[in-house]
């Protein structure tokens, strides 16, 4: 997952790779997945996959969610499952009144829960979600909610009580009406056998590390050895956006977050959010969030919800 708590204390063991972060999932003691709550004053940018299921409900926390090719804003009440292998990551700025961010993951093998889906008839309702979790799927806020309740009870539950919250949560989202997945339908999760996939970590990497400076497609294409036209084709294609607008919706998302938690001259933060020009961060800002920077300071900053 991302942000930990105490790196010595975790169960994960984790392999860098140059595009992306494996991470190898060991289960909790004395059960068959693991369940884990990371605390962090922020969550870093951690693009990473491992070939287990995976429940990541966030709490007390606002940044942007990248699942697939997927990149989504995600507000105090956020909780995706995820399929196996599906690249993913959340990632937040700390909070003004240093309110701790909580993550509860619940990370689950795949021969083991597929097993008790498929080869039981009792949990045939599960199959569905199982299904399109390979693409990742969001859920309403009252099912997070819902949800939230079961993953603090299992705080201090035993093994046995885990097991019954594990299957509470997968019953509670399978009955979300409102639930939608997030990657495009044609995102290909074969992480280790598609160059396609490398590619856009790859770009999406570049884009996150460099979002503050000038940043173009041609120096990305080049990144990525394509030519600019043929890169605008490619990222269109597997994002369903413009390059553009992903950058700029990624830093419109950062400004948001300083916005509401720094005292900042808006002048100072939209150069700070690669903007270099502040009509042009007014008129990016109106695009992506109906108001003016000013105004959205005025009605968020200060404003928290806890559950």
């Amino acid at each position: 997952m991302h942000g930990i708590e105490d790196f010595s204390l975790t169960y994960s063991l984790k392999y860098t790779l140059m595009k992306l972060m494996f991470e190898k999932i060991l289960p909790t003691e004395n059960s068959s997945w693991r369940y884990w709550l990371y605390k962090r004053e922020s969550i870093e940018f951690n693009w990473h996959y491992h070939p287990e299921y995976e429940i990541a409900l966030t709490l007390n926390s606002q940044g942007q969610r990248y699942v697939g090719d997927s990149i989504e804003d995600y507000h105090e009440f956020d909780m995706a499952f995820l399929g196996p292998h599906l690249p993913h990551t959340w990632c937040s700025s700390a909070e003004k009144e240093g309110t701790p961010q909580q993550v509860y993951v619940a990370q689950i093998p795949v021969p083991w829960l597929e097993s008790l889906v498929f080869g039981m008839p009792d949990l045939a309702e599960f199959k569905p979600l199982l299904t399109q979790s390979r693409l990742g799927i969001k859920f309403s806020t009252e099912t997070v909610k819902k949800c939230a309740k079961v993953f603090k009870k299992l705080q201090q539950a035993t093994a046995s009580e885990r097991f019954i919250g594990l299957i509470t949560i997968l019953q509670l989202m399978s009955k979300d009406d409102g639930r939608q997945t997030l990657a495009s339908q044609g995102y290909n999760i074969s992480v280790a056998s598609d160059a396609s996939v490398d590619k856009l970590d790859k770009v999406i990497r570049y884009i996150y590390q460099h979002y503050s400076e000038k940043i173009s497609a041609q120096t990305v294409a080049q990144l990525i050895h394509m030519s600019t036209n043929h890169f605008h084709r490619f990222f269109k294609q597997r994002t369903e956006q413009t390059f553009t607008q992903v950058v700029n919706q990624l830093r419109i998302s950062k400004a948001c977050s300083l916005l509401i938690n720094s005292k900042m001259p808006i002048t100072t933060i939209s150069d700070s959010c690669g903007f270099h020009n502040v009509p042009n961060f007014n008129r990016r800002f109106l695009q992506f969030k109906q108001m003016r920077p000013s105004e959205f300071r005025r009605i968020y900053a200060g404003k928290s919800q806890v559950i």
